[in-house]
């Protein structure tokens, strides 16, 4: 390992690191094995040997450590990291073929549906390939066709077989049952006139239920008594067809759909017929795009239209289908769900999806939109410079028909980008408002929008509508330079008796009095508020409320970051701040970056520690606040008399010093951090103080 992982990674067990490090080293060639004789023995596989320990993968570019990972040589390498890995990320991703799309086809089945990853990331992909990006959606969210068309060396995958086969032991009649053709209830052969190939692939369409039950679409469930059933795949192993015929379509002809019961305590989804010319199973392409379909051929007429409307409907679909009526989005008329998805099978998914810096459409997010109604296991999400603007409002559909699912278990939002297409606080409420089980809601916007005139007006249903009781526990918001109106905030505090930890950040204070009203808001609202931050507020002129939030008694952890607190003031405030924190015993985090103490403040906060202080401070940060090496030294003089003055005795356990002037002197911030280190942990960097040489001059 060249490098140590960043600061803010734990690493519990340097040996699992390394040899997760390792792993990835092979697979993406940045080891060469052949190098070293102790590697290059064919008795010996790297990668076998490290691959229980891997719990997070990356893999970039053409996608070769998947194609890699498929290999038949590396079998055990696979079944290995289905029981180890839980982080599967994607990062800086190319377009690929048709034979490494299928490779990655196979290794997202094996390591998602029947293994235990249950976190997918992506990552710096300026120019997705919307094919590669919505197959790996797809899968993540569980939908595949059915498993044994996912050939393996040329075998169906064995587990999906193992569980057809539990499936095919289930009396002949219950599976009748199950099936969508209740004219052949109660009758036997007699009324059996299809020709026998058609008859058999019929008969494994009835069998082929979805596979987890737990994992159930709601919206698909509502019309399964309005979509015609028959045939979806034949799934291979289930019929004594070759190979090349269990891989095809077969058309049935058409019967009458009856509502399906429910057999063996689980609903059973009845499935689309594919109509007219069946593509190819094995076409990626054709798939992945049948998932934003939510075109005309998924809203059939209850009365039964004839089959060939039918076709027309589908065939004439665009893969553009707007998903529901807000904010751009038309609505179809048909319930939210992925209709389209009713002919794929339902697998395990990953509870966590994050997307970092890459651009969704809005055809890719009315998918996403599509995804999202029905993944119940997803209990996180994250959104990242994605370029949403009004696609934002289709998301959020999406996620008002999950929130509607009994399953749902979806906790944890954070949206960010570089332009807001609404006001921050417009944009909470209508979270908040269809999301109220949420427990936490992260809001991060750079800029207003370009055009300020092609901002939406606030939409009613958000801005007036009462904010429902929310389980929110922490909120953060980050405004794009916009005042912070206590009025808008106030209706979300209400409604989030929960709230545990606030966060404002970039917001600008429309009037000295906001502040104060916004201290009242918190103490009247939010009871169990513990953690409260600023970041990037000027404070110079809010010295009295500063004050009374350093001496509230049920705050635990404060930030002021870049907050300018002592950019107007006098020698009084620094003193009044040390008072008052020496006086409350439940503060445990003060947290000042970049408020530029310099080393006579720095020396002067020691005193909070004195002799006869109350307070219970664990933990300051005094990062980027132009502290050169002979005032930490002065500092940890200061800190070590107040220690001994006490008997030993000091609650204070880390300092954090990220980014300040240590290599002005290293020889006297050697000395400085030595002897710190044996009162406290103290969390540094080798920072490069000529960066910012324009700051040191402003406080010399």
């Amino acid at each position: 390992m060249k490098t140590r992982p960043p600061n803010s990674e734990s690493v519990t067990c340097w040996r699992k690191k390394f040899l997760e490090t390792f792993f990835s080293n092979v697979l993406h060639g940045v080891l060469d094995v052949s190098s070293d004789w102790r590697l290059n023995d064919r008795h010996f596989s790297p990668l076998l040997h490290s691959s229980p320990h891997v719990s997070q993968l990356t893999l970039c570019n053409m996608l070769q450590g998947a194609v890699e990972l498929t290999a038949e040589h590396n079998h055990k390498v696979l079944e290995n990291l289905a029981g180890s890995l839980q982080v599967l990320k994607f990062q800086h991703l190319l377009s690929c073929d048709q034979s490494v799309r299928r490779s990655l086809v196979l290794l997202l089945h094996r390591l998602i549906h029947h293994g235990s990853v249950s976190q997918v990331s992506m990552y710096s992909w300026p120019v997705p390939d919307t094919v590669l990006l919505v197959l790996i959606l797809t899968m993540s969210a569980g939908f595949w066709r059915s498993g044994n068309a996912l050939t393996y060396h040329g075998s169906p995958c064995g587990l999906c077989r193992e569980e057809d086969k539990a499936q095919r032991q289930e009396p002949a009649q219950e599976g009748a049952e199950r099936g969508c053709n209740a004219e052949q209830e109660g009758s036997s052969g007699e009324n059996q006139k299809t020709p026998p190939k058609e008859a058999d692939a019929h008969m494994n369409s009835v069998l082929s239920g979805p596979r987890s039950p737990p994992l159930r679409n709601p919206a698909c469930e509502e019309t399964s008594s309005k979509v015609p059933c028959g045939h979806t795949s034949i799934r291979g192993g289930s019929s004594p067809h070759s190979s090349s015929e269990q891989l095809s379509c077969h058309p049935i002809p058409r019967k009458t759909c009856r509502r399906m019961k429910p057999a063996g305590g689980r609903k059973r989804r009845c499935l689309r017929r594919s109509r007219g010319h069946c593509a190819d199973p094995e076409d990626l392409y054709d798939f992945v795009f049948t998932v934003a379909r939510e075109g005309n051929s998924g809203l059939l007429d209850k009365t039964g239209s004839t089959e060939k409307e039918n076709t027309e409907n589908w065939t004439s679909s665009s893969p553009g289908s707007p998903c529901t009526g807000h904010a751009g989005c038309r609505k179809r008329g048909g319930p939210a769900g992925i209709l389209s998805l009713k002919a794929a099978h339902r697998f395990r998914s990953v509870s966590t999806l994050e997307l970092f810096s890459i651009p969704l459409t809005g055809e890719t997010c009315r998918t996403l939109s599509n995804l999202l109604s029905s993944w119940v296991s997803l209990e996180s999400l994250v959104l990242s410079y994605n370029g949403l603007n009004a696609n934002i409002s289709c998301i959020l559909s999406g996620l008002r028909a999950l929130a509607r699912h009994p399953e749902c278990r979806f906790r944890a939002l954070r949206v960010s980008d570089m332009f807001s297409h609404m006001p921050c606080m417009e944009l909470v409420r209508c979270v908040l408002s269809a999301l109220p089980q949420l427990h936490t809601l992260s809001v991060s916007f750079d800029l207003k929008n370009q055009l300020e005139g092609s901002r939406p007006e606030a939409n009613p249903s958000c801005s007036e509508a009462e904010i429902p009781e929310s389980c929110l526990e922490v909120l953060e918001i980050r405004f794009p330079r916009e005042p912070l109106h206590t009025a808008f905030l106030l209706p979300v505090l209400k409604a989030s008796k929960s709230l545990q930890q606030l966060s404002l950040d970039s917001a600008t204070l429309p009037c000295p009095q906001e502040l104060g009203l916004l201290l009242e808001v918190l103490k009247e609202c939010t009871p169990n508020l513990k953690k409260l931050s600023f970041h990037d507020v000027n404070l110079a002129e809010h010295q009295k409320e500063v004050l009374l939030l350093l001496q509230d008694p049920g705050l635990q952890e404060i930030t002021f970051s870049f907050c300018r607190l002592f950019e107007s003031s006098t020698a009084e405030f620094l003193s009044d701040i040390i008072n008052t924190v020496k006086r409350n015993s439940s503060l445990k985090s003060l947290k000042l970056p970049g408020n530029r103490l310099g080393n006579h403040r720095l020396v002067a906060l020691a005193d909070i520690f004195s002799e006869d202080s109350s307070s219970s401070l664990c933990q300051l940060d005094v990062s980027s606040n132009c502290i050169k090496p002979d005032g930490l030294l002065e500092f940890t003089k200061k800190l070590e008399g107040h220690i001994q003055q006490r008997g030993g005795q000091l609650p204070f356990t880390q300092l954090r010093l990220f980014q300040n002037w240590l290599d002005q002197d290293a020889e006297t911030a050697q000395e400085a951090l030595r002897r710190l280190r044996a009162l406290c942990s103290v969390v540094n960097d080798a920072w490069d103080s000529s960066q910012a040489f324009a700051d040191y001059i402003s406080v010399m």
